[in-house]
């Protein structure tokens, strides 16, 4: 045999492989499996690519639509004229920053600037002492106490407007029952306008919010005790920690992410509760009880001044910004030098 003929047998061989016209098996992996075509493997991951963002697709539009629009809505409204004839004509000329001066100039400003820094403190400390102190009580097993947490959550179920029509039944000077409460026990001797009272509106409105905050920060709470193992509280008193020493040193620093997400909440929810107080004062008396949030309401859809309503509502979203970032880094100083 020549070589010509030995390189081409060598070919033959290669090419159709030991047994004949049988074609050369394939190499496999370890696992016997035939490795995958590189463009199956592309077209595969094209697809799996889809499918991903298939899935979150519809939560990205149903934001864009429902959040993004309105909010980019309505900063091109705060730098425009836009006001009632604008549905008509169409017409909302720039204005630039003339919507912001003209809001923040007004006397009325200051006064729902004050309202809001009170309604809000106020209404974030009486509901976390209250929450705090049931969440601990709860925590203690007796009979019907899932009965009563769960009649405690009523308040939150309530729409907002039947609970200011309710509370302001109560509220009422002449035939409310608080004040004949009061009367009946000796404490009061003339009714007090709870609601029409320039002095007890704001405090009394404040209370309302603090009764309709608490089941909120009782569940969240009342969650976060429920996850501090018992072993913690037993190792304690064994080394002496108890009562207000076993309540600072493990319930307090255990419950420090609980309590930064309810006070973080609080504040942002709160800042912004319109509802309640249109239904139990309307900002009155004497805009007693006007804060950022009804200002807002009454520019837009009273006085039909859009752009300053846009312009002072942007002014709220702002300053719940700006605590949401301080207060988010202040808590992870805190929790890191802790």
């Amino acid at each position: 045999m020549t070589s010509t003929s030995t390189a081409s047998s060598a070919d033959g061989l290669t090419a159709v492989g030991p047994r004949g016209n049988r074609p050369a098996p394939r190499a496999s992996t370890a696992d016997g499996a035939s490795p995958a075509r590189p463009g199956r493997r592309r077209r595969r991951g094209g697809e799996g690519f889809l499918v991903r963002y298939a899935f979150i697709a519809p939560a990205v539009l149903y934001l864009l639509l429902f959040y993004g629009y309105p909010i980019v809505k309505n900063v091109v409204m705060s730098f425009q004229a836009y006001d009632f004839s604008t549905f008509f004509n169409g017409s909302a000329p720039f204005v630039g920053l003339d919507n912001y001066a003209t809001a923040l100039s007004n006397p009325i400003f200051l006064k729902a600037l004050a309202n809001t820094g009170l309604f809000t403190v106020g209404s974030i400390i009486g509901q976390f002492v209250i929450g705090l102190g049931l969440s601990l009580y709860f925590r203690k097993h007796f009979p019907l106490s899932g009965v009563l947490r769960s009649l405690l959550l009523l308040p939150w179920l309530l729409p907002m407007i039947v609970s200011a029509a309710v509370w302001r039944w109560i509220l009422e000077q002449d035939s409310g029952v608080l004040n004949r409460f009061l009367e009946s026990i000796g404490l009061i001797s003339a009714p007090i306008g709870w609601l029409t009272s320039s002095d007890t509106a704001l405090v009394a409105v404040i209370m309302v919010n603090i009764w309709l905050g608490i089941p909120f920060n009782v569940a969240l709470l009342y969650s976060g005790l429920q996850a501090i193992p018992e072993e913690l509280y037993e190792a304690g008193q064994l080394d002496g920690a108890t009562g207000w020493k076993s309540f600072r040193h493990i319930t307090l620093p255990l419950l420090r992410p609980v309590v930064s997400v309810v006070l973080l909440l609080g504040v942002i929810y709160t800042i912004k509760v319109l509802d309640l107080i249109i239904g139990l004062t309307g900002g009155g008396p004497a805009n007693a009880t006007q804060t950022l949030a009804t200002r807002s309401y009454e520019l837009s859809f009273l006085e039909f001044d859009f752009g300053q309503g846009a312009a002072l509502s942007n002014v709220l979203i702002l300053i719940a910004l700006l605590f949401s970032v301080v207060y988010l880094r202040a808590n992870a100083r805190a929790a890191k030098n802790g």
